[in-house]
């Protein structure tokens, strides 16, 4: 959809003010200011702002929590792999939230809410994300307390997470971060191995009971939480 009719059709300001807007460098489009004319959008991924506000069209709003199976892609097309969208059967076009390898199981949230979408997946806002792990080796209590001080990765470090042991192989963590693969590399960083990762919660929303494979719609409660969490945090 060219960038202007989405303007129009978000209820903002007729097609002709929206030309004015774009041409005065005031919209922007996945965080860069756009000043030409007929640019394309897609408003399901897409971040349009305007004067750094957030715009939305008028549209059915879904959040999917899915149990993730081992062996999926967490990506909307994949040439030659089973991807997380397989596994829904809905009218509405969805997409991940964040990622989970291929190798690894558990939470993942899909919606079509492109404010909730940014807010979870950008580590500015915080969200606590929590796994479970399983090491191919007993994991020292030394390893675990440098987990949790944070570990150099590439040309960074992780910042500060929580663990609690489980078991000897097995330990719960808490992260406010993403890094690509990142706690495999961090168990990797202290001589072990992950050989089972499972996410069981993102910011309010658990897993619990739900089958691997499964997926269902937040609930009212839930929903409610997460927007609430939102609209805070956009007053900052």
């Amino acid at each position: 959809m060219r960038l202007q009719k989405y303007l129009s059709s978000a209820g903002i300001c007729s097609r002709r003010q929206g030309e004015e807007y774009i041409k005065n460098g005031l919209v922007k489009v996945n965080g860069q200011v756009v000043t030409i004319l007929g640019t394309k959008v897609d408003p399901e991924t897409d971040r349009i702002e305007i004067s750094d506000q957030i715009i939305e069209a008028e549209r059915k709003r879904v959040y999917i929590v899915l149990n993730k199976p081992k062996g999926y892609v967490t990506s909307c097309k994949q040439a030659g792999d089973k991807i997380v969208l397989d596994l829904l059967d809905i009218p509405d076009r969805v997409y991940p939230v964040g990622r989970l390898d291929k190798d690894s199981t558990g939470l993942l949230l899909l919606t079509n809410d492109g404010r909730t979408h940014h807010m979870i997946s950008h580590p500015s806002f915080d969200h606590e994300k929590e796994y479970e792990v399983t090491s191919e080796r007993p994991i020292s209590d030394g390893s675990l307390r440098k987990m949790e001080k944070g570990l150099p990765m590439m040309e960074t470090k992780t910042r500060p997470a929580m663990i609690k042991r489980i078991s000897s192989k097995r330990f719960r963590i808490i992260l406010k971060e993403g890094k690509n693969r990142q706690i495999r590399r961090m168990v990797r960083k202290v001589g072990n191995r992950v050989t089972g990762l499972k996410r069981v919660r993102i910011s309010n929303i658990k897993l619990g009971k739900l089958a691997e494979g499964e997926w269902r719609y937040l609930t009212e409660k839930e929903k409610k939480d997460l927007l609430k969490i939102r609209s805070r945090r956009e007053t900052f």
